[in-house]
């Protein structure tokens, strides 16, 4: 009650979560320094004392590798992005680029913990659930918060997407995300079973929620709550997700916009001309899970086709949004956990190395929603491993996100263990208003 907080300058969130942990330097972070030092170990007095995954701890040698591909200026603001991006390039003078973000996790499962449910232990409520605690949302037919995966064409890495990541935590589950799965039926059990007509199912569920509803009225149970609207949720989309996954409406001239492989389910353009879809029929928060980005060997060739994977349908997303008149209030963020090492692991040839997990700075961006386009922010060190200016910590970001959705992330808590629970924690959280 009372969300939200202030007029907000977005209405929806689109969280296209890369997985795994992008390089920086070779998207987002130009390093000119890098190349007159290719090959030589990075100097002790910038690698200090900084926290280092068991992959790397023990290395005798820390040689520097520079972007695999060239940067380029895009755009009026100039912005400088990796040509491996030339469709995100293209849109440069509509998103902002953060350079400082930073994290304490150093490992895949704490980080993507730590970045979408503000602890790295799990059990706590995700982004989305306290968005949709806050706000609720603005259909009856699809639910609040709905997620997506996809994978990179090659099938080149397993991260694991764990249940937790969009749960509810201690929030009642109803504020849990519901997955569309990318094979087979998008949500199980929606169709009725032989025999039984709709009019024979409603029968079915009116009786049933009397029941829950009883049960409801004795014991105060929220989960009996939840059941009861998950029941009426699923009847509901019983109607609603065919129409959605119908995506005959289409004209060959957005298909042509995301893509070939946006016809296909499972890819990444696919799951994000879902996301336009699911947003312009009034869900609140939507999230693509793309796996694919844990380069720690094979990374000339394993980063470019990721690039490929995801390029062209972040442009579609932010070009579609802003033809239908919804960019400015739809907050899209395209970003993971933390960034990568500037020197290689393992094995170092031309055509064969990688980069290992770095937190201590990483960079994002995002579009629409009250964000400036057009803009850079932030600044690492000219070998891109530590900030210099404009630190944004995870915390920060999700008091800024709530912030853009006309919510005060002090004020949105829930009393759990005898404690106000946030998404941005117990220390101070700060809005970046220089994104704003």
């Amino acid at each position: 009650p009372g969300f939200p907080n202030f007029p907000a300058k977005a209405k929806r969130v689109i969280y296209l979560w890369q997985g795994g942990g992008p390089s920086h330097i070779d998207l987002l972070d130009p390093k000119p320094t890098l190349e007159r030092m290719a090959m030589q170990d990075i100097p002790e007095s910038i690698r200090g004392t900084t926290r280092l995954s068991t992959m790397s701890s023990g290395n005798k040698k820390w040689p520097i590798v520079p972007a695999l591909k060239p940067f380029k200026k895009w755009g009026r603001s100039g912005m400088e992005i990796s040509t491996l991006l030339p469709h995100i390039g293209s849109i440069a003078d509509e998103i902002t680029v953060v350079r400082s973000m930073n994290t304490e996790a150093v490992n895949h499962a704490p980080g993507v913990t730590f970045f979408l449910t503000g602890s790295q232990v799990p059990g706590r409520p995700s982004m989305g659930a306290w968005t949709t605690y806050g706000l609720g949302c603005e259909t009856s037919d699809l639910p609040a918060f709905v997620v997506m995966t996809s994978s990179d064409r090659q099938k080149s890495c397993g991260q694991l997407f764990f249940d937790y990541y969009w749960g509810s935590g201690f929030l009642p589950s109803k504020y849990q995300g519901v997955r569309f799965r990318n094979t087979g039926d998008p949500v199980p059990y929606l169709n009725n079973p032989d025999g039984i007509d709709r009019a024979a199912r409603r029968t079915l569920l009116d009786d049933i929620q009397a029941m829950n509803a009883a049960h409801l009225a004795d014991y105060g149970d929220p989960e009996t709550d939840t059941r009861i609207s998950q029941y009426e949720m699923a009847y509901r989309m019983q109607a609603s997700v065919p129409d959605l996954t119908d995506l005959s409406s289409e004209s060959d001239q957005t298909f042509e916009l995301y893509g070939k492989e946006s016809k296909d389910r499972g890819t990444f353009a696919n799951s994000a001309l879902m996301a336009r879809r699911l947003v312009e029929r009034g869900v609140r928060f939507v999230q693509i899970f793309h796996r694919g980005w844990d380069q720690h060997g094979n990374l000339p060739h394993d980063l470019a086709m990721q690039c490929k994977d995801v390029d062209q349908g972040c442009y579609a997303l932010i070009q579609d949004l802003k033809q239908r008149g919804m960019l400015d209030d739809t907050l899209v963020v395209f970003g993971g956990e933390f960034g990568r090492t500037v020197y290689s692991q393992g094995t170092l040839t031309e055509t064969d190395y990688g980069r290992d997990h770095h937190p201590r700075c990483f960079s994002l961006w995002a579009a629409g929603g009250g964000i400036k386009p057009g803009l850079t922010y932030g600044e690492t060190d000219e070998m891109g491993y530590n900030i210099v200016k404009d630190p944004v910590h995870v915390h920060d970001f999700h008091a800024t996100l709530l912030h853009q959705l006309g919510i005060n992330h002090e004020r949105l808590a829930f009393k759990y263990q005898g404690l106000d629970q946030r998404l941005t924690g117990v220390e101070p959280a700060h809005v970046v208003k220089g994104i704003l």
